[in-house]
C-alpha cells in the first residue's frame, strides 16, 4: 500500500467526507412519543425494538438516506392493559400491521438544522413528514474501534391521518385521548465496514 492510498483509508475512517453505511445501535437508541390524556396531562411511550440504516454522505449531506422499522409490539408505556389495547385493532392493529416505517426523501440543511423529509407508515398508510434534526456530529472512535455518529430528531403528527381514531368523549368536553402525537427519536449509529 502507498503512503497515498494509507492516508486516503486513515482519512475515510476517520470520517473523512465520502459516503459511509451506518446501522442503527438499537442499545444505544430510544423512539419515543407522547400524546395528550384527558386534555390535561401526558401520556408517554417509547418502542423497544426497531432496526434503521443510515447512508451518510459526509460531503453533501442532501444525498443522504435514512430507513428505521419498527416493531409495532413492542410498544411500551409501562402499563400492561394500556398497551395491549394499543396492540389491537382500536389503535395499531398489530396482527394485520406488524411494522411502521420511515424511509427519507430528502435531507437539508436549514438555519444550523437538518430538515428529514420522508414517508412514515403506519397501519399500511402512508403520510409525508418531517423531522427536525440536530446535525450529525462528527464521528468519534469507542473503546472497541468502532465510529458513531448519532442525532436527536423530533416531529409533531395527526393520528388520525394514519387511521388511530379511537377515542372516547368526556363528560365535561374533550376527548380522551389528542389527536396530535409528539414524536421524539434519540439514535446513536454505527459505521459499517
Amino acid at each position: 500500500m502507498t503512503m497515498m492510498s494509507t492516508m486516503a483509508a486513515s482519512l475515510v475512517l476517520a470520517g473523512a467526507p465520502g459516503t459511509s453505511t451506518w446501522s442503527l445501535d438499537v442499545t444505544h437508541a430510544e423512539l419515543g412519543f407522547k400524546v395528550r390524556h384527558m386534555m390535561v396531562s401526558w401520556t408517554r411511550g417509547t418502542f423497544d425494538r426497531f432496526s434503521g440504516t443510515l447512508e451518510l454522505d459526509e460531503k453533501d449531506v442532501s444525498k443522504s438516506k435514512v430507513s428505521v422499522s419498527i416493531e409495532v409490539a413492542s410498544v411500551n408505556t409501562k402499563v400492561k392493559e394500556r398497551d395491549d389495547h394499543l396492540r389491537g385493532p382500536d389503535f395499531f392493529d398489530v396482527e394485520k400491521h406488524p411494522t411502521m416505517t420511515f424511509t427519507s426523501t430528502g435531507f437539508a440543511q436549514k438555519n444550523g438544522r437538518l430538515e428529514v423529509t420522508g414517508q412514515l407508515t403506519i397501519r399500511g398508510v402512508s403520510r409525508k413528514v418531517v423531522l427536525d434534526a440536530d446535525p450529525f456530529p462528527a464521528a468519534v472512535k469507542d473503546p472497541w474501534g468502532k465510529w458513531r455518529t448519532g442525532t436527536r430528531a423530533t416531529t409533531k403528527l395527526s393520528r388520525k391521518d394514519f387511521g388511530l381514531t379511537w377515542n372516547k368523549a368526556l363528560e365535561a368536553g374533550g376527548v380522551a385521548v389528542g389527536d396530535e402525537v409528539e414524536l421524539g427519536l434519540d439514535v446513536e449509529f454505527i459505521r459499517q465496514g
